[in-house]
């Protein structure tokens, strides 16, 4: 009985002191807080990466998943076979700059992709710019090569590109929807094609479509696809839920 007892006061501090402690000491720069009425986030100091930390089984469609970029908190996903949604937590300071911090679910791939889901937000009270995201990287470094679509908090819709790595994220086109909750549920997606990228949206029910003129960028196969979230707060975590993914190893897939 003894024994038993000291096997659970130990598993009870193995996870209760690393909370503890992170709480007590989170390394969050002042650069990396996000906007308001007093404060400016700032891109990264020059040189700055974190190490990406991966865990390589599968989730539902895709081979694995990440933390781009190490953000302080640890992210985390499951998939749910009876619905197939997906649910993605994490925190992370932006996916924006020369450099990005979210986690991850992907696919390696080559060729031609089709990527969609319907997006929500379950937390009305989460940060205005977090982002659920559509990715095509080059590999899984914080600073890769990218092509990106992403539905903020706030309802901006965006595609964009880091175009060389460590290059700043450019933005193509945008598109303003209005706020999103767990009572909304927009459809987003990106599909390439050789070496064009377009978006796709769906904002009330009406058949996805594609929204601005494609944005050019050259990937080298194999790349990374996948579907991932930031909260654009590193020391606070959220949560995205994606329903009705669809992936597709070919371009016009997008539904």
């Amino acid at each position: 009985m003894r024994s038993k007892r000291r096997l659970l006061l130990l598993a009870l501090a193995q996870f209760a002191l690393p909370l503890f402690l992170g709480a007590q000491a989170l390394d969050i720069p002042d650069w990396a807080l996000p906007g308001s009425a007093t404060h400016k986030q700032v891109p990264p100091p020059a040189g700055f990466h974190r190490a990406t930390r991966t865990v390589e089984a599968p989730v539902g469609l895709f081979d694995g998943q990440s933390d781009i970029g190490g953000a302080v908190i640890p992210g985390s996903a499951a998939f749910d076979p009876a619905t197939g949604k997906y649910t993605v937590t994490s925190a992370g300071y932006n996916i924006w700059y020369n450099r990005d911090e979210f986690r991850y679910l992907w696919k390696k791939m080559s060729g031609d992709v089709s990527l969609a889901a319907n997006v929500s937000f379950p937390n009305p009270e989460g940060y205005g710019d977090r982002k659920a995201v559509f990715v095509i990287r080059q590999d899984l470094e914080d600073d890769s090569k990218e092509a990106m679509t992403a539905l903020h908090g706030a309802g901006l819709i965006h595609l964009a590109q880091r175009p060389d790595k460590n290059a700043n994220l450019k933005e193509a086109h945008r598109v303003q929807a209005g706020a999103h909750s767990s009572g909304a549920s927009p459809r987003i997606g990106i599909e390439k094609r050789g070496d064009s990228f377009a978006l796709f949206v769906s904002l009330n029910g009406e058949p996805m479509h594609q929204e601005g003129p494609s944005m050019t960028l050259h990937m080298d196969g194999p790349f990374f696809v996948g579907v991932g979230f930031t909260s654009h707060q590193p020391g606070t975590a959220d949560s995205t839920v994606l329903s009705n993914v669809v992936l597709e190893n070919a371009a016009g897939k997008v539904r």
